[in-house]
């Protein structure tokens, strides 16, 4: 009886499961969520508890990875984050002025539709996203914070929104590139203020599991001017601090045999002397096996 009571305590609730559940699929890899999503499905064995996961699961993950989806019907893609979030499923692509319909679960897009003027920054915030969207090429803008501005002489914020992933589970490796550029622009001071987040994941997992979590934080400034000026100012400061911390990146780990990795090992032992595997008979240890064994006899 005791037993009885004692397994009924140690049974989880519904609700710590999903918790447990949520928690594994927010915290997957880059490109492997539908691969975790698939065995906790089986080890949860309740459709139920699977379903409340994944539907809280999912949106967070896809817009804290800023997931890029194909827009059906075309080759255009529309990135998921919060600064492009129209609706709970829905995100603006700023190029096309089209609006995606995502389905986060099966992280596809569904829908597609014409955005509306009030979901469309005015022509002059568009004027600098656009020269902006030009400089930085591949880069997707979205306008975040004072979209109404119609004229110089007031303060507006732009978003530049980086992502990048290269996905080769076959290889046993994924990595992904995330980096969000907050732009204010400041039209008293007639200055342009960066403050940008950086976040490098890399997963290897073969015959192992290691994974890198980088981040890195930033900021700069450069002169408010001309829409084009000020687009290939910022894709300069830009260019700068992630190819300044891509490079220490890999100088940091390309040195890691010669310096983290000793600097984890004991240099010496105790006895403060090297070990001399050139005469190991000194120890007793060794004399004692080679007796035992009748070695050199």
């Amino acid at each position: 009886m005791a037993e009885e009571d004692e397994t009924r305590e140690s049974e989880l609730s519904d609700v710590q499961k999903k918790e447990i559940a949520k928690w594994f699929l927010l915290n997957s890899p880059a490109g492997e969520i539908q691969y975790v999503a698939k065995d906790l499905r089986s080890v949860l064995n309740d459709e139920n508890v699977y379903q409340a996961a994944a539907s809280e699961a999912f949106p967070l993950y896809n817009k804290s990875h800023m997931l890029c989806l194909n827009l059906p019907g075309c080759s255009d893609d529309v990135l998921i984050t919060s600064f492009s979030e129209i609706d709970e499923n829905e995100y603006l692509e700023p190029r096309t002025a089209q609006v995606a319909k995502v389905d986060h679960v099966k992280q596809v897009c569904t829908e597609v539709r014409t955005a509306n003027d009030e979901e469309l920054p005015s022509p002059y915030i568009e004027d600098y996203r656009c020269a902006l969207d030009v400089e930085i090429m591949k880069y997707v803008v979205y306008c975040a914070k004072g979209k109404d501005v119609e004229e110089p002489g007031s303060d507006f914020e732009l978003v530049v929104v980086i992502s990048a992933a290269r996905h080769s589970p076959h290889n046993f490796c994924n990595g992904s590139w995330r980096s969000i550029w907050n732009i204010e622009f400041k039209d008293e001071l007639q200055l342009v203020e960066l403050r940008g987040r950086l976040q490098v994941g890399a997963h290897y997992f073969e015959e192992g599991n290691v994974q890198l979590d980088a981040k890195h934080e930033c900021k700069d400034s450069t002169l408010f001017q001309s829409p084009d000026e000020s687009a290939i100012a910022l894709t300069n400061i830009i260019r700068h601090h992630e190819t300044e911390y891509l490079n220490a990146l890999q100088a940091s780990y390309s040195n890691l045999p010669d310096t983290t990795f000793k600097d984890l090992r004991r240099k010496l032992p105790v006895t403060r002397t090297l070990f001399p595997w050139h005469n190991t008979l000194q120890f007793s240890l060794t004399r004692d096996i080679t007796k035992e064994l009748g070695i050199g006899k």
